[in-house]
């Protein structure tokens, strides 16, 4: 019993939290990069541009079926070959921005294929370019659809920020380690600590996903009606 209050000792839960802060940190801002280039390289591979889509395709499949534990060795040990040294933090949001900008590409690809064609064509025949039909009709669908799928990407995104501490990031993980390594008495203590904060992390997020899904559901008729109107009107100016 005397273990466990010491491992969770004030200065331990304070150490434990600054790792924290890391992982939330690196996770954030790698799930933003990756949503945003997901989606970005998901149409392309999706709207079957001359040349450029192969190469995308072509990349995202390469990348997709390597280790991510590979491109953040690659990040953090290749990279200062040719002049760019990250420090670990950064080194990691690159390799995860990557690793997931790829998963998420593929989601995207798949999500607007699932949005039957008679959508793309009812638009095309109000008068909108195929852009105008994409962007105002089809992509909105998908994403909503998508919701799920990117939200489990991103919540294994969070896990497998604890990977990054082959690379010394100053993580949840790390401090952990660290802790435990100084008394190995703290080591259970430790890993009940770690399953609780990834715990509240990942189901946050898993919430998240549920409101978003219940709030884009509930207004997703009067949103399409809305957007369906103005690209109508776009299309017209046009």
């Amino acid at each position: 019993m005397l273990t466990v209050l010491g491992a969770y000792s004030w200065v331990n839960i304070k150490f434990l939290l600054e790792g924290a802060w890391v992982t939330v940190f690196v996770s954030v801002l790698s799930i933003i990069l990756s949503y945003i280039f997901g989606i970005i390289l998901g149409v392309i591979r999706y709207v079957k541009i001359k040349y450029l889509s192969a190469i995308v395709g072509f990349v995202i499949d390469i990348i997709r079926n390597l280790p991510l534990i590979l491109i953040l060795f690659f990040t953090y040990f290749g990279l200062p070959h040719i002049g760019f040294k990250p420090d670990p933090i950064w080194a990691s949001v690159i390799a995860m921005a990557v690793f997931e900008s790829m998963m998420v590409a593929e989601i995207v690809r798949a999500g607007i294929a699932s949005i039957p064609v008679g959508q793309m064509e009812g638009a095309r025949a109000n008068g909108l370019s195929y852009w105008q039909a994409l962007r105002y009709i089809v992509l909105p669908q998908a994403i909503r659809n998508m919701i799920p799928a990117i939200v489990s990407q991103f919540i294994s995104l969070v896990k497998d920020t604890s990977l990054a501490t082959i690379i010394v990031l100053p993580d949840l993980m790390n401090h952990a380690q660290i802790i435990y390594g100084q008394n190995t008495n703290y080591t259970i203590p430790m890993f009940l600590a770690l399953a609780v904060m990834y715990f509240v992390v990942c189901y946050s997020l898993s919430l998240l996903s549920r409101y978003l899904e219940k709030r884009i559901g509930g207004n997703n008729s009067k949103k399409h009606d809305h957007a369906v109107e103005q690209a109508i009107e776009n299309g017209s100016d046009a």
